[in-house]
């Protein structure tokens, strides 16, 4: 227990009773003993309540929980609401349990759920499998808050046995049920949040937003390197404010380094948002809505909190965690914590004929990308083709996708991606939800071939193969998060999204992007090892116009 005694001013915002004032806090033994209000006290800088993400795949950042925690206080976050999801397809309870024992190593407030989707779908192979039993022993565990974000929404509307099974078990055990319903609207929607589930962080439009606020569902507004849905969403807080938490979902290093949920509070008050609305939906909401011990600024709570030059600006001078001050002027006050790393990665190296596609008609179904969205297009093309083999054509911006199971040696599924524009080289990565296979785009069979052989050699991370030579950032901790601190792995990240670019690509983060071409559960067109997979049927589905 932290036992030091200390006082600070500064004006104090009280997001629980709506109010602003200036005064003095107290704090002993890590909680907040007393709050003085003084209207006699010049303050220039606010206290406010430490900041929450309200649902977050640590993973995503590249670094393991102890690092990422490292590098969020400097922004003010004290908390998040995070799945671990990513590390679960790939080791399963086992990486759950890894994430927990890493978090604890550090002064930060993790709250991990369990993964009600592993593997996410049957269409894929991942690495573990997580069962109805293995939900129910984590659901009892007090080290995880809640269930994790049902993503299978047809199993949910049907109420399938093993789905009904894990919402039964979370209900039993009283904790929160995270949702993942893109696109659902209607009886449908009605249907699937009837069944206990009681968020949703994959609206696209404000109208999806508000009919499902209307139905009691938290909306999560999302902001992360590859979905960007803040702009869009924010409006349903005039209506709903109690209803709506701000999240990143997915935040790629370079991202982490330089702002979080901060930025968020600063864009919605500069764009007019109310004060009070805007900073409960990044402290309070979510702290009540998934029942988690962090301090509201309240006489008695732990001593989390923040101090920012305003909330507007929301640069963060200091941040305390149960009255331990983890960060001052964006310069972090926790310790490296040294990490063994674990894995899961067996599979041989491909060459070219292994990735040749016959010509076996005329036109083809093509993934198409759209920038900062994880849903995509099935666009019907002109296959380009050379000696019977349909191959990818720069000029038109038709790139080959490959998708490669790592944890075992079979056949590379193959299709074709649009606007991811490379115009030379290829790229490649074992970052691809939610199986975490190798998933690679590029202008040649042969560049595929060097990329992907790159990263079966390290083992997992991401790779890019300019034509020449090959660049890597090796990730050892199940293909997905780096050993070293966040600086260096952002540096490095950096490098490597800046080399795809002069290659051609105008994506705002094409490794996040290329990382969700395999997410199946998102419509409309994704590949996973097994296959082209059509999201709104949710079949697999030829290559070739039928």
């Amino acid at each position: 227990m932290n036992k030091e005694t200390f006082e600070i001013s500064g004006n104090i915002v009280d997001v629980v009773n709506k109010k602003l004032f200036p005064g003095t806090i107290r704090v002993k033994n890590g909680r907040i003993e007393k709050i003085l209000k003084a209207s006699d006290l010049d303050c220039k800088n606010y206290i406010l309540p430490g900041l929450i993400d309200s649902h977050v795949h640590i993973e995503s950042s590249m670094v393991v929980p102890s690092e990422f925690a490292r590098t969020a206080v400097t922004h003010g976050t004290v908390a998040s609401i995070s799945d671990p999801h990513e590390i679960a397809n790939v080791l399963g309870v086992d990486g759950v349990d890894f994430m927990i024992n890493n978090g604890k190593q550090v002064p930060f407030k993790f709250f991990f759920g369990a993964p009600s989707c592993v593997p996410a779908t049957d269409f894929e192979t991942s690495g573990a499998v997580i069962n109805v039993d293995d939900i129910e022993k984590m659901l009892s565990n007090d080290d995880i808050y809640y269930l994790s974000e049902m993503m299978n929404f047809p199993g949910v509307i049907n109420e399938n046995k093993d789905v009904m099974a894990k919402l039964k078990a979370a209900v039993k055990n009283n904790k929160t049920i995270d949702g993942h319903a893109p696109g659902l609207l209607g009886n449908d929607a009605k249907s699937y949040f009837n069944k206990g589930i009681s968020t949703d962080h994959e609206c696209f439009t404000l109208d999806e937003a508000m009919e499902k606020a209307a139905l009691g569902v938290k909306i999560l507004i999302r902001e992360g390197s590859a979905a960007r849905n803040f702009d869009n969403l924010l409006p349903v807080i005039k209506t709903y404010p109690d209803q709506v938490m701000f999240c990143s979902d997915d935040k790629h290093p370079d991202e982490l380094l330089s702002g979080h949920i901060n930025e968020l509070i600063s864009r919605a008050i500069k764009s007019g948002y109310d004060l009070i609305d805007v900073l409960r939906a990044a402290t309070l909401n979510p702290c009540v809505h998934y029942n988690i011990p962090v301090g509201m600024l309240q006489p008695g709570d732990p001593a989390d909190f923040i101090v920012v030059d305003s909330p507007a600006g929301m640069n963060v001078l200091q941040t305390y965690i149960d009255g331990i001050k983890v960060s001052e002027n964006k310069n972090t006050l926790i310790p490296s914590v040294e990490v063994k790393p674990v894995n899961r990665f067996n599979v041989s190296k491909i060459s070219p004929e292994d990735i040749s596609v016959k010509a076996d008609g005329k036109r083809i179904k093509v993934i198409e990308v759209i920038d900062g969205e994880l849903v995509t297009k099935n666009k019907i093309v002109d296959a380009t083709v050379n000696n019977g083999q349909v191959v990818s054509d720069t000029g038109k911006d038709i790139l080959k996708i490959v998708v490669l199971n790592r944890y075992t040696n079979s056949p590379p599924a193959v299709a074709f991606v649009h606007n991811f524009g490379l115009k030379s080289g290829a790229v490649a990565s074992t970052v691809a939800h939610d199986s975490h296979n190798i998933i690679s785009v590029g202008t040649s069979d042969e560049a595929i071939c060097h990329a992907v052989n790159s990263l079966i050699d390290i083992k997992g991370g991401i790779t890019l193969n300019d034509g020449n030579e090959n660049f890597a950032l090796p990730l050892p901790v199940a293909g997905l998060m780096s050993t070293e601190p966040a600086t260096v792995v952002a540096e490095k990240y950096k490098l490597l999204d800046e080399k795809t670019k002069t290659l051609g690509s105008k994506l705002k983060a094409p490794f996040m992007t290329l990382s969700f071409l395999a997410l199946l559960v998102i419509p409309e067109l994704k590949i996973s090892d097994k296959g082209l997979f059509d999201g709104n049927k949710f079949e697999f589905v030829s290559l070739f116009e039928e």
